[in-house]
């Protein structure tokens, strides 16, 4: 088993991998930024080392940085966490070529599951049902236009190295194929430098259902259910549940197995997430790999009582899985407390919070780093907690998430815990008929001014 493991990561990822360490009994190291000095995640690390200014790309993304601070605080081990070097080929070969154990994807699995286009070809080959389009890369605008027409419109236009929802087009009619081929080409590559796109058939009404996977390097996986991410905005997720109201006894079979199926073909190991989209007849269809633990990865847990990341660290110390599949015996519904206004378009807002009131209760589970006097950075994602709640049933887990943001005190910054309290009353919220389309007709009720 590992000595001591760096996170390198910030926020309450890298403070929710700090937790399992020390009840495995590791030592962790910090990273931060000077922005992130009184984040709460270098107060409860054993060590901590700052890795650069504000910026990122010389600080969190600064591959060589970390991998110092890894040697001098004698790390045998990464945990990258999600976003930032946690799907970077480069960074696994180099943590590997260090003799740091990067807990996470090997650089091949990385390679090949990381491009959408390649990811697709190989669930293909896999069996793994697969949106019809582009067999791969599409060279020019001709093969593009004769792709869409033998796949039917609508059609999506996405790039390869995408994330994020840059480079992405939905095209309904062929006039306006052009203009989004060359849009959405410009946008991928000022995101990512890198305009490669693909295509694949636009799903109508559709649901966006994700499977958790774990696989061991004995090339055996499992999956630990689904969870529903359809409440997404600019193809960012807000909240998520599990199990999905969508979903049936015989559709989960199916996906699960499909999503074991994939791992074991690709000989996947740690853990990992196989995305669906799922049509109004449930119908589902590979959408991408993310071989990192995912943001929503708590109710996953609280559905199954499991602690994910430390099986990531287990298999990443080359502890066999039990290969047992999960099913979940509550449900679980998670809202993602942003720094944003969610009254004013959802502009973000940074800033000082003055005043903090932490909501609690039986089956109420809060992850954030931040704290009253704690500053947001203007440098990073949004997200400054998860809001968890647990019951036995949707329609429990709904009332307690209610009276939870109703709890749930943030005073110095505006946050998007009034969008998600008046989420949890829109009728087609309750009812569990929402796609990913739900926030283009959601309307923000104005609140009256106290």
């Amino acid at each position: 088993m590992f000595k001591k493991i760096l996170i390198a990561n910030r926020g309450e990822i890298a403070l929710r991998v700090i937790r399992t360490c020390k009840e495995m009994g590791i030592k962790t190291v910090a990273v931060y930024s000077t922005a992130d000095a009184e984040s709460l995640h270098v107060k409860f690390a054993d060590e901590a080392v700052c890795i650069g200014p504000p910026s990122s790309s010389l600080s969190y993304l600064k591959m060589s940085n970390i991998i110092a601070a890894a040697e001098i605080t004698n790390a045998d081990a990464i945990h990258p966490g999600y976003g930032f070097l946690s799907e970077n080929a480069k960074f696994s070969k180099i943590c590997e070529e260090h003799g740091i154990k990067f807990i996470g994807a090997s650089p091949e699995m990385i390679d090949r599951m990381g491009d959408k286009a390649n990811a697709k070809t190989t669930m293909i080959a896999a069996g793994v049902p697969c949106v019809p389009g582009s067999e791969g890369i599409i060279k020019s605008f001709e093969e593009c236009e004769k792709i869409a027409k033998t796949t039917g419109y609508p059609v999506m236009l996405k790039a390869s190295a995408g994330g994020g929802g840059k480079g992405m087009r939905g095209v309904f009619k062929p006039e306006n194929l052009r203009d989004a081929w060359d849009s959405a080409r410009q946008e991928s590559k000022a995101a990512f430098g890198n305009d490669d796109m693909y295509m694949e058939k636009l799903i109508e009404e559709p649901r966006h259902i994700e499977i958790q996977i774990v696989g061991d390097s004995t090339g055996r996986a499992c999956h630990l259910s689904e969870r529903d991410c359809s409440i997404q905005r600019r193809h960012q997720k807000l909240t998520e549940e599990t199990p999905s109201p969508f979903m049936t006894d015989e559709l989960r079979e199916k996906m699960g197995a499909a999503a074991v199926k994939a791992a074991e073909y690709i000989k996947y190991e740690g853990a990992g997430t196989i995305e669906f989209l799922v049509d109004k007849h449930r119908n589902f269809y590979f959408m991408e790999m993310n071989t990192r633990i995912q943001v929503e990865h708590p109710i996953t847990e609280q559905v199954i009582d499991f602690d994910l990341i430390r099986e990531q660290i287990l298999v990443a110390a080359g502890v066999p899985i039990s290969g047992k599949n999960y099913l979940p015996k509550l449900h679980s519904i998670e809202c993602r407390i942003n720094a944003e206004d969610p009254f004013n378009g959802f502009r973000p807002s940074p800033g000082t919070i003055t005043t903090l009131h932490a909501p609690g209760g039986h089956g109420v589970r809060l992850d954030t780093h931040v704290y009253a006097g704690y500053t947001i950075p203007p440098n990073y994602d949004s997200m400054i907690a998860k809001l968890i709640t647990t019951a036995q049933t949707r329609e429990e887990a709904i009332n307690k998430m209610k009276r939870a943001l109703d709890e749930f005190v943030i005073e110095g910054v505006k946050t998007t815990i009034p969008f998600h309290r008046q989420l949890m009353d829109h009728p087609d919220y309750l009812a569990g008929n929402y796609t990913t389309k739900f926030m283009e007709d959601f309307v923000m009720e104005k609140q009256i001014e106290e």
